[in-house]
Formats: structure tokens, C-alpha cells, sequence
């Protein structure tokens, strides 16, 4: 009896030393996007590009991310994870090393699309590893500490890579974002996947056949069969509604040096991702519990409001005090939002489908968005 006690509380811990490997490999490949995706529009402005240009050298990351994510979902239902996650790590480190050689705007477009593939691509090897380590009973929760990965990034790789790129140029942000991928892929080495992986294809092939004998031999090899096997349907109102409320973010995402340099306010600006991942770490516990005790609506309208107030005050009467409220505000608006977005297309689905809402739908909607605002 005490020995099946012991069993069932070991299943469902969270803190283990295959969580934080998992959780280090998603840390340091954010780490590596958010450190890159404003000094690298910088960069590009220092070879005499246009504004227009330097978005675009920019948003093409997140469009190889896009390209990737349809692929690499597919190639990771066919098993062999922990192969496929060094391939994809390893190109997103190699394209690091690449950056060394932009010299000029063509290849340093190029480069930026190769590393949006490896980005995307292991993006979602980290996720499906992920869904299969963390606890089941526990998996809101779990998932919800998992994805603090993301938000350490959020606020940390802006500020480092902008103090690196201040004091040693671009050499030493490309070499921050080395390091950085560099670190991921280690994970993912001393990674074991196996076990997780026998038991994670068990449970999805128990799924599939159950949805295989609700499926009609009339849709069978359709046209509709055929694409929802990119794309979840049911997800795609909730992609749109947060590729939208992303618009915003991503803007000042690419371009808060250049603003903060026109505006007079580099000092304020450099602080600005420290107060969003702390307000966002803080309020993202409240808002799933109010998400879960009253819906979503209230939380997305409350995010909305939110972001629309500091986008507001930050273009009308930037000053630092406007800039910290944006923060804040950012953090409350499309911080949150993403979190809700993400429970609410994942809430109902299927298990062999899960990832693909999560993959495909909601990200992959905000990727092209982002793509488009750059462009």
C-alpha cells in the first residue's frame, strides 16, 4: 500500500530533474528569439536599411517559424523525439553561428528565415516532449510553470541582448544568442525521452482509434479530412481574436530601441520587460483562477482594455511614467491574454489533438500576424 502511495505521488510531482531540462531547453530557445528580435533590427538599421526593411529582417524569423511548425508537427507525430529535437536545435544554434557572417542585408534575411525554421521546428519538439513529462493530474499547473520559460524570456532577453549590444555591438548580442541555443540543445541531450515517450504514443493511439470508429467512410479521403489534418478548425476564431491583440505587443517588441532613442527615453525603455515579466508572473495565477471561477470573457475583455489603455498613453504622452504603465499594462493585456487563449483552444480537445491546436492554430495564427505587421 505505502509503496503504490509512493508511486502515485512520484507521478504526479512536478519539480523534476526531467522538468527542468525540458523547462531550460524552452528558456534559452525564448531566450534566444526575444534577445534577437530587437537588437537585430538595429543591426540592420546600421547598414543603411529602411525602417520598413529592418522590420522585415525582423518578422521573416517568425515566418520561418510558421513554415516550420506544419512540418515538424507532422514529422513528430511519427515518434523518434528526442532525434528529431537535436536536428531542430541544431539548426537553431548553427543559424546563430551564421549571424557572425551577415555582413549585409541579404544574408542576414536569410539567415533570420533558416533560424525562424530551426525555431519553429523545435519549438514544437519541446512542447510535445513536454505534454508527455508533465503530470497529468497536474497538468494545468504544470503547464502553467512550464511556460514561465517563456515569460522569463520575455522580460529578460530584451534587457541582456540590449546591454550587450550597447557594450560590445553586435558581436557580443550574436554571441549571447549562441550561448543561449547553445544551452538548449544540452538540454535536450541530457534529456531521457524514452520512457515518456512509450507511454505518451499509448495513450494517443488509444485516442486515435476511438476517433477512427466515429469517422464515416463519406469522410473518409475529403477535402475536409485533408485539412484538418493541418489545421484544428475550432481553433482558428480563437487564433484570430490573439493574432490581433498580438499587433500591439509585437510592435514594441521590434521597435521600443528605436522609439526609445527618438523619444528621449533609452533609460526608461530598458526597464520596460523587467516590470512586464514581474507584473506577469504575478497576475497570471489570479487571472487562471478567475478564468476558471468566471469565464473567459472577463479576462479577455479586461486584457483588451488593458492594452489598449497603455498603447494609448505610450504613442500619446510617452514619458517614463507612461512607459512603465504600458508595462504593466502589456503584461495584464497581451500576457495574459496569450495564457487565456492558450487554455481556452487546448480545454476541449482531444488528446492526439491538443498539440495540434496548440501548435498549428493559435501560434501559427499570431506568427502570420506578426509576419504581416513587419513586412
Amino acid at each position: 500500500m505505502n509503496a503504490i502511495r509512493t508511486s502515485n505521488q512520484n507521478e504526479d510531482k512536478i519539480f523534476t530533474t526531467d522538468f527542468f531540462l525540458i523547462f531550460g531547453a524552452l528558456l534559452f530557445s525564448a531566450l534566444v528569439m526575444y534577445a534577437l528580435m530587437s537588437t537585430v533590427t538595429e543591426y540592420a538599421r546600421s547598414m543603411g536599411t529602411s525602417a520598413t526593411i529592418a522590420g522585415l529582417v525582423s518578422g521573416i524569423y517568425i515566418f520561418g517559424g510558421l513554415c516550420s511548425r506544419i512540418y515538424s508537427a507532422n514529422a513528430l507525430e511519427k515518434r523518434d523525439w528526442k532525434k528529431l529535437a537535436i536536428v531542430f536545435l541544431s539548426i537553431h544554434f548553427l543559424a546563430c553561428i551564421f549571424y557572425f557572417f551577415a555582413n549585409n542585408v541579404t544574408l542576414l534575411l536569410i539567415v533570420r528565415f533558416i533560424h525562424g525554421l530551426g525555431f519553429g521546428a523545435s519549438a514544437n519538439a519541446i512542447v510535445t516532449i513536454a505534454s508527455a513529462i508533465l503530470p497529468k493530474k497536474r497538468f494545468g499547473e504544470a503547464f502553467g510553470y512550464f511556460m514561465l520559460g517563456t515569460t522569463i524570456a520575455v522580460g529578460l532577453g530584451p534587457y541582456v541582448s540590449g546591454f550587450f549590444y550597447d557594450n560590445w555591438g553586435s558581436f557580443g548580442s550574436f554571441s549571447l544568442a549562441t550561448s543561449f541555443a547553445f544551452l538548449g540543445l544540452l538540454c535536450i541531450l541530457l534529456l531521457d525521452i524514452s520512457k515518456y515517450e512509450i507511454m505518451h504514443n499509448s495513450e494517443i493511439e488509444n485516442t486515435i482509434e476511438e476517433d477512427r470508429e466515429e469517422l464515416s467512410l463519406e469522410e473518409k479521403g475529403t477535402f475536409r479530412s485533408f485539412i484538418d489534418k493541418i489545421f484544428e478548425i475550432p481553433a482558428i476564431p480563437v487564433s484570430l481574436f490573439t493574432g490581433l491583440t498580438s499587433l500591439g505587443y509585437v510592435s514594441i517588441l521590434s521597435f521600443y530601441r528605436l522609439y526609445a532613442v527618438e523619444v528621449d527615453l533609452v533609460s526608461a525603455f530598458s526597464l520596460f520587460f523587467i516590470i512586464y515579466s514581474i507584473v506577469l508572473v504575478a497576475s497570471r495565477p489570479i487571472a487562471g483562477r478567475i478564468q476558471d471561477n468566471y469565464g473567459d470573457r472577463i479576462v479577455c475583455f479586461t486584457g483588451i482594455i488593458a492594452q489598449a489603455i497603455g498603447l494609448f498613453l505610450i504613442a500619446w504622452m510617452p514619458s517614463a511614467i507612461t512607459v512603465f504603465i504600458c508595462a504593466v499594462c502589456a503584461a495584464l493585456g497581451f500576457g495574459t491574454l496569450n495564457s487565456a487563449c492558450t487554455a481556452i483552444v487546448t480545454r476541449d480537445t482531444s488528446a492526439n489533438r491538443v498539440l495540434m491546436q496548440y501548435q498549428h492554430s493559435l501560434f501559427s495564427v499570431m506568427e502570420l500576424w506578426d509576419s504581416a505587421l513587419h513586412c
